[in-house]
């Protein structure tokens, strides 16, 4: 039986690289990861010999270990590394020597879980980044291509005001800019407390020799792994987790909406857009005519799923007491796995779709104009009020009489408004949706020029 969870029932991550580097196979060999480099480390301070680190080396191989055998073992010590820790002692004791002493020398189930899970965690993100990233340049693409093709803005639903599609794009891209700023802050911590988190067994130990300190090996640890080395253990202190989390949920409701916004426009009474198109993609069982917008549908999934595994999280860290959270720190593991999958899988999905989308500026312009005048309605009185019989309150008459049926806005208010204090060019130019944008030229501007200074860090960000 295999241990991997192939994700079949989670479409939004199934077949993705994060899936692969979150499965149980990657956290198993995680925690094997932290304990053979603690080990290591302390063969290089000359705390044991090489020949335990060799020892300890190979056997922190997952492929040494039956993950069905370990699953079935781990309730009995409500964790996964107990288990495993003693199914490394075995294999271990199967040689001449005995069981190298470096093995999990002073630390706790949580450091090494805890570290494990931040290794994962700091494997998959460069992942999202670089997805987040191809998504963030497609997006800019399409504000620039599309900086002066008109469309209909929306508000609760409704034909609002004119605006442009370029502007859409750039307020997607600032949205996911914003977002991808915070999770490229985030920090991998290595947690190293021992079992009550003071470190007081390694002391000890370290005492009789004077060889290192415990803070020389934990930053040596930390460097090792390559996570960071925090001031203090965060066995109860669970900000890391919350940080890394409320970043990932930034991502995953960004990319929620650009992927809403995809799946009204996508209708085929709408018609403004439609996904790329792939062989195999989008097919129904039973409508052959049918294609879905799986990649928008995948990021609407991946949005709606994050707010209850985030709640778990920040729920989890507000009851962490004691020097061990009973039960909390047991609920973040599977809340924070699946964060990371849905996330990873939503910026593999975003990527595809922004890169591969179809902008249709024919219907843009269509369903502009369903609107009809009444879509400059607000520009009328604010241009017209002081010249126009009864002012503003009249105008506003005028549009809801013109909803009702029968002459329209322009002709209503052409018929009232003496030519001599306004032209018809002038009032067919009042009409024109083009010079009612507002600053929308100005804020596409400053969306693409804040997403080229962040597109200049990405290679330190690396």
């Amino acid at each position: 039986m295999s241990a991997r969870d192939y994700g079949l029932l989670a479409p939004a991550w199934a077949g993705t690289e994060a899936a692969e580097l979150t499965d149980d196979t990657a956290f198993v060999q995680g925690m094997l990861d932290v304990e053979a480099a603690w080990v290591r480390v302390q063969g290089a301070a000359g705390l044991c010999p090489a020949e335990q680190v060799q020892r300890v080396q190979r056997a922190a191989q997952v492929r040494n270990y039956d993950l069905h055998e370990l699953t079935q073992a781990t309730p009995a010590g409500a964790n996964a590394l107990i288990p495993l820790l003693g199914m490394v002692r075995t294999r271990l004791s199967d040689e001449t020597a005995p069981v190298p002493a470096a093995l999990h020398r002073g630390c706790t189930s949580q450091d090494i879980i805890d570290s494990a899970l931040m290794l994962l965690a700091a494997r998959t993100v460069p992942k999202i980044r670089a997805a987040v990233r191809r998504t963030a340049t497609a997006l800019a693409a399409l504000a620039e291509e599309h900086r002066h093709t008109l469309c209909i803005a929306r508000s609760l639903t409704q034909h609002a005001l004119p605006t442009t599609f370029g502007l859409r794009a750039a307020n997607w891209l600032a949205a996911l800019r914003a977002a991808a700023q915070r999770l490229d802050t985030v920090s991998f911590p290595l947690q190293f407390g021992g079992a009550a988190g003071t470190l007081a067994s390694l002391d000890q130990f370290l005492s009789e020799d004077n060889i290192a300190t415990s803070a020389e090996l934990g930053a040596a640890l930390a460097q090792e792994l390559g996570l960071d080395y925090p001031l203090t253990p965060w066995h109860t202190n669970r900000q890391p987790i919350l940080d890394l989390s409320s970043a990932l949920g930034g991502v995953l409701a960004a990319l929620g909406t650009f992927g809403a916004d995809v799946l009204t426009a996508a209708r085929p009474e709408v018609g403004e857009l439609s996904e790329p198109h792939a062989a195999g993609a989008g097919g129904s069982s039973a409508m052959p005519q049918k294609r879905n917008p799986v990649h928008s549908i995948l990021l609407r999934e991946a949005a709606l799923s994050s707010p209850g595994l985030i709640s778990t999280l920040f729920t989890a860290a507000g009851t962490a007491v004691d020097e061990r959270p009973d039960g909390s720190w047991h609920a973040e593991w599977s809340a924070l796995r699946e964060l990371l999958r849905l996330t990873g899988g939503a910026a593999e999905h975003a990527a595809t779709l922004a890169e591969g989308l179809v902008v249709h500026p024919d219907k843009l312009e269509r369903n502009l104009q369903l609107g009809g005048d009444a879509v400059l309605s607000e520009r009328m009185v604010t241009v017209l009020a002081d010249r126009y019989p009864g002012g503003a309150a009249a105008i506003r008459a005028e549009v809801v009489d013109a909803l009702d049926g029968g002459p329209t806005l322009r002709q209503r208010l052409r018929r009232n408004l003496p030519v001599e204090q306004f032209s018809d060019a002038a009032l067919d130019a009042l009409f024109d949706p083009a010079g009612y944008l507002g600053s929308a030229d100005r804020f596409i501007s400053n969306s693409l020029s804040d997403f080229t200074t962040w597109k200049e860090s990405w290679q330190s960000l690396s």
